[in-house]
């Protein structure tokens, strides 16, 4: 038996922040902490007061851990010291104030990262105690010092627990008065889920009616699990549970009859083929999760070298007259002063040239496509077909289809290109802009042109044509892709949603050789390609060497983060390997940015997940100079100052398939319907009354299956919350060992 827990954040958007830029606007990021450990960042919205995120984590956890923390900072001035000097650094001192007491520490050059290890001795004084107050400061030698940041700590702290440790800075006290007692406000969406998983076998008998309700038939179904869930579930929790679904149908191999049970229910209650899939309905959300979880990589493989050139070109693109700002257009792209109409023609030419190489990578990837994804759209328009049977609606079958392709896969990653990890970073705001008008033009493809021409924006219309020629095209594509056989594969039970053998992730980094005899520290780090998989962290000196070097992901005992200050440089983190029973070894790797740190934090540990043997401290520092910096020990072999943090990490596409914690899942949303599968299916006769007889009586075989099926869900229902039951009372100690019955 585990405990899981699980935190779903959206941070959404910030709004009147202070300005903290000369140019009187910032460049706000978001941090997410977690008992002081980053596990997210934003990315950097550039000079806005007022940013949109957008950014959505989903992060596991202890179930032990303690606070919460956001925080909105500036790119520009924040690092662990900030700079404050023209060369990128600062030459901090410190101030220490008890009472009516002051006394100062020396000042240390050009650093962002100092190490005093002073003594500073003050006198108690008759009177009430005292907070105790450390301030930074940066020297200036012309001019006032500038204020870096404090720290405080109350009477009560001092006396009960002194301070021994790393502590955040906080702004000086006039900080909020000097912007104008605003410092702006920012808009979260957070839900924390914590419950107890309990070992396999209790799971089965509800996976079993899982499995076997999607074999029945769905258009009568009103007592099975899947269809109280479909009634059930709302809103956001449609959503994780749409995922939690689909990856339980992955491991048992069934993910195609599961999207047909949920078409065919879909189809069949839609009257409207105009409106066929445009809610966000369970099939719709597990269709739209189903292509994320699966088709991940194709969707890199298809847009990021398209995307690439947009974000590296920054061309200035617009086709509205009313954001068209033909001065800046001049300053970017032009010699002289363009008309309107030259800024029109040369957007235009831009927009199709962008445009047409994301129709071609699209229309020539039927083959790269995943055979699951291609079954699936198979059933889907065969659904339709039988459904909408008439000849003028023969594009229904297409826009059934393109409906989840373009307008819910390929639409939303170039909009938003960092929400799908093709960037690391937002577009800056003319990036933007560009990817909002190929995503429109997008859209319009998906929808088959049907709304061309109409609606409010008709300054679209010089992209009408090359639109229309591109709509034949995409018809021809949607045929190759359900053009497609191999049930049979398709249909075999998925261990993973990434092969072990499969590469998670990749890039550069800099590595620091194990003991550097003589080299400056900013030159013991060495710059490697690293390739992540289920089985090995290797590395080489470029993606095109042929020899690596390999770490078996088994031998990992902890991935942790490095203090700034160990190696005086940030984004650092270390990898502690151990073979059998032979000594640690410790490799430290530096990321470009936080965001990249966290996301290597999180791949390495749920790659090593499953190792046994974990450790449960380490030194968050160094060992130099004859001695630990983190926690000054001088002893190398010394137990670890600090917690390691082995089960925070981020969830994402690739996350291993983990059938337990999904049926716990689906377990609890059953339990929200469960008075109303009582009073609906077994008090109310007259339930089923949408299938009637031609006698205008309900269907007596049909009312009595479902009410048999609706008895057996509550029955495994019931016996779950036993189980959950008795395995509270024997973690209280109230019940005797092998009390539980499997």
């Amino acid at each position: 038996m585990a405990k899981s827990s699980s935190l779903n954040v959206r941070v959404v958007e910030g709004r009147a922040l202070p300005a903290k830029d000369v140019s009187g606007s910032s460049d706000p990021y978001c941090l997410v902490k977690v008992d002081d450990e980053v596990v997210a960042r934003t990315a950097t919205v550039w000079r806005s007061l007022s940013p949109f995120w957008g950014e959505e984590y989903t992060v596991h956890l202890p179930l032990d851990f303690h606070h919460l923390a956001f925080y909105v900072l500036d790119e520009d001035t924040v690092g662990d010291l900030a700079p404050r000097d023209i060369s990128g650094t600062s030459d901090p001192f410190a101030r220490v104030f008890w009472g009516s007491q002051s006394l100062e520490t020396s000042t240390i050059k050009k650093t962002r990262f100092p190490h005093w290890d002073e003594v500073l001795e003050l006198r108690e004084v008759p009177g009430a105690p005292s907070p105790l107050r450390v301030e930074l400061w940066d020297w200036d030698m012309v001019g006032k010092n500038d204020f870096l940041g404090m720290v405080e700590f109350s009477p009560k702290t001092l006396q009960h627990k002194p301070p021994n440790g790393w502590f955040r800075l906080l702004p000086f006290p006039r900080a909020e008065e000097d912007s104008g007692g605003n410092l702006g406000a920012l808009r979260l969406k957070v839900r924390l889920v914590e419950d107890r998983v309990l070992p396999s076998q209790y799971y089965q008998p509800l996976l079993e009616l899982l499995m076997d309700s999607v074999l029945g038939p769905a258009e009568e179904d009103t007592a099975s699990p899947l269809a109280v869930l479909e009634e059930l579930t709302l809103g956001d929790c449609r959503q994780d549970l749409a995922t939690k679904l689909v990856k339980l149908f992955l491991g048992r191999g069934l993910t195609g009859p599961f999207l047909d049970y949920l078409t065919r229910r879909e189809v069949a209650r839609t009257t409207d083929h105009n409106t066929l899939f445009r809610s966000n309905s369970l099939a719709s959300k597990s269709m739209e999760q189903f292509m994320k979880l699966v088709g991940m990589p194709y969707l890199h493989e298809v847009l990021k070298p398209v995307l690439s050139r947009v974000f590296e070109e920054k061309k200035y693109i617009e086709l509205d007259p009313c954001k068209m700002d033909l001065g800046r257009a001049r300053r970017i792209s032009f010699k002289g002063a363009p008309s309107e109409e030259q800024m029109r023609e040369t957007s235009l030419g831009l927009l199709t040239g962008y445009l047409g190489a994301i129709v071609d990578a699209i229309v020539g990837s039927v083959g790269r496509c995943p055979l699951a994804m291609r079954l699936a759209f198979k059933q889907l328009r065969r659904r339709v077909e039988e459904r909408f049977p008439q000849a003028e609606r023969q594009d229904v079958k297409y826009l059934a289809i393109s409906g989840f392709l373009f307008l819910r896969f390929f639409a939303p990653a170039i909009l938003t290109p960092k929400l799908f990890d093709l960037r690391d970073h937002h577009a800056d705001p003319q990036t933007s802009r560009s990817l909002l008008l190929l995503a429109k033009a997008v859209q319009s493809i998906g929808n088959l042109g049907q709304q061309l021409g109409q609606g409010k924006e008709l300054w679209m219309a010089p992209l009408h044509p090359f639109l229309l020629q591109s709509i034949s095209r995409v018809r021809d594509f949607l045929d190759q892709l359900v053009d497609v056989d191999g049930d049979e594969e398709a249909g075999a039970p998925a261990r993973a949603l990434v092969p072990p053998s499969a590469t998670v992730r990749e890039g550069y980094l800099l590595k620091r050789k194990e003991e550097p005899a003589s080299l400056a520290t900013r030159f013991a780090f060495k710059k490697r390609y690293f390739w992540l998989s289920g089985e090995t962290l290797s590395y080489s000196k470029g993606p095109e060497w042929q020899m690596r070097t390999s770490i078996p992901v088994s031998h990992i005992r902890a991935v942790e983060r490095v203090d700034e200050g160990a190696f005086q440089l940030p984004h650092v983190m270390q990898v502690v390997t151990q073979d059998g029973t032979g000594p640690p070894h410790t490799t430290y790797l530096q990321c470009k940015n936080v965001n990249e740190l966290s996301q290597w934090l999180s791949a390495l540990r749920k790659a090593s997940a499953p190792n046994p043997d974990k450790l449960a401290s380490c030194h968050p520092g160094a060992f130099r100079s004859a001695r630990w910096t983190c926690c000054l020990q001088a002893e190398r072999s010394a137990a670890g100052c600090s917690r390691t943090h082995s089960a925070v990490t981020l969830g994402d596409w690739s996350d291993p398939l983990d059938p337990d914690a999904e049926a716990q899942m689906v377990y609890r949303q059953l339990l929200l319907g469960r008075d109303q599968l009582r009073m609906q299916v077994l008090e109310d006769s007259s339930m089923n009354t949408t299938l009637e007889a031609d006698t205008g009586k309900a269907c007596p075989d049909v009312l009595a299956r479902q009410r048999a099926a609706a008895a057996r869900l509550l029955e495994v229902l019931a016996d779950l919350d036993q189980a959950h039951e008795e395995f509270q009372l024997q973690e209280q100690g109230r019940a005797a060992p092998g009390h539980l019955r499997p």
